[in-house]
């Protein structure tokens, strides 16, 4: 498809390496080692770039902040182990599910860079459970048990959560209602437990490579590009705990070229995610996500195998998946918005995937996954998302709860979806509403 013959600009690194024992790192699990670690880094790019070696070893570190021209490398039996000391991760100024805000650092970050890298064949480790709530509904009773005896809090007359400090809890309970104080600074500050950071996490940078590495255990989404261009990801592996709230395995947010390729999944959200802003902070950004592909993909756990939404008001337009495997998530293919979202999905082509064991949906059009309506608006006011020229191909899927929903809206229905060759084996029936101009051709149900 000549849309998608497009070129993405992969980083050139000089042969020259800064190992970062050199510096003074110890290696032992239990010492800091961000001075040692930061300073490989900053002299790396300082001097032109090249790599920052990670040896074998389990490295203890706070957030450290990538750098133009650097190849941050781990070598085979080399475990990065973040602090959870929320004391290092101060508050910065950045977007989480597609709202501007503020919110601890990542344990790995990158601002404004060019030519950066993470390879290697190690393990880049979150510890995300010392940030985490958990849902009750989601643990074994001897799970629940060991949460409500390690410490932590519950809220009183709601026992359903279990939260790793009261901070954490008071942040749910006064930032969630008054999202305007996201944007306040001294207000987040005396909630900073709640702003739990994604693991990695890249702002507007260019011509990124992450390839061979292990993600795991993040505090809230794994890997979070926002505003990139040309990004390389190949050859990973992403973990979360299955029941890791907000566990995201990677959210491809408002970039553009960017190619997912040969990598695994197994998380506690949905895996394999298109995003471009939320609401009036997306529309106001204007940066849709395009020129992306998925292809040779593997998601053994996620509440969505792949993923469009919610957030998308800034757009999202030349998505192409291919040659994906999921297995046991609770959706297959997932599209997701509301009223109010605005924005526009188009030209999404999607083929050759196989699912096995898909609790719910296998492929699923929801526009009325939230709800986010101000005070005294009319209907009139609210921007509606529309969703057009969707193409899915080759699908075989055994086992789904129901095989196929298209719900879209009233006012704005989805519309120009077309199926082909899809067979889904499942004891319901297709459901559709709000839909027009919806093609199936050779699309079988087995019950």
């Amino acid at each position: 498809m000549e849309r998608f013959n497009f070129n993405v600009t992969v980083p050139e690194f000089k042969d020259i390496s800064y190992n970062i024992k050199d510096l003074g790192a110890k290696g032992d699990g239990r010492t800091k080692d961000t001075h040692a670690i930061q300073s490989a880094i900053d002299k790396c790019s300082e001097n032109g770039g090249g790599r920052v070696v990670i040896p074998r070893g389990i490295w203890f570190t706070a957030p450290v902040t990538l750098k133009s021209g650097v190849d941050l490398h781990l070598e085979s039996g080399a475990v990065l182990y973040f602090s959870t000391d929320i004391e290092d991760y101060p508050l910065i100024n950045t977007s989480f599910e597609g709202f501007f805000t503020y919110r601890c650092i990542s344990p790995i970050y990158a601002r404004e860079c060019t030519n950066i890298a993470i390879t290697g064949n190690g393990i880049i480790d979150g510890n995300g459970g010392a940030w985490r709530p958990k849902k009750k509904f989601k643990l074994t009773d001897r799970m629940w048990k060991e949460c409500i005896e390690s410490g932590g809090v519950v809220l009183e007359g709601k026992e359903d959560m279990w939260w790793p400090s009261q901070s954490a809890l008071d942040g749910h309970l006064n930032l969630v209602p008054n999202p305007e104080k996201l944007k306040n600074k001294e207000e987040c500050e005396k909630y900073r437990d709640f702003l739990r950071p994604v693991l990695v996490n890249f702002t507007n940078c260019k011509n990124i490579l992450l390839d061979g590495v292990t993600f795991q255990n993040s505090p809230a989404w794994c890997l979070h590009p926002w505003l990139c261009e040309n990004l390389t990801i190949k050859n990973i592996s992403v973990r979360n705990p299955w029941y890791s709230q907000n566990g995201d395995g990677i959210d491809v947010e408002s970039c553009k070229y960017v190619k997912v390729t040969d990598s695994t999944f197994d998380v506690g959200d949905d895996a394999l995610c298109i995003k471009s802003g939320k609401n009036e902070d997306g529309r106001k950004l204007g940066k849709p996500c395009e020129y992306v592909i998925f292809e040779n993909c593997t998601v053994y756990h996620g509440h969505g195998g792949f993923v469009i939404g919610s957030e998308m008001s800034g757009g999202v337009k030349n998505i192409k998946v291919s040659n994906c495997t999921f297995i046991g998530t609770d959706t297959g293919l997932r599209f997701k918005s509301c009223l109010g979202r605005g924005g526009m999905v188009e030209d999404i082509f999607i083929d050759n995937i196989n699912m096995t064991d898909i609790s719910k949906e296998a492929i699923i059009f929801t526009m009325g996954y939230d709800m986010d309506t101000k005070e005294g608006q009319t209907v009139d006011d609210i921007e509606v998302p529309e969703f057009k020229n969707i193409y899915i191909n080759n699908v075989n899927c055994v086992g789904a709860g129901t095989p196929i929903v298209i719900s879209g809206l009233s006012r704005k229905p989805v519309h120009d979806i077309r199926l082909n060759n899809v067979t889904i084996s499942s004891s319901k029936d297709i459901k559709t509403e709000n839909a027009e101009n919806i093609e199936m051709n050779n699309v079988k149900i087995i019950k």
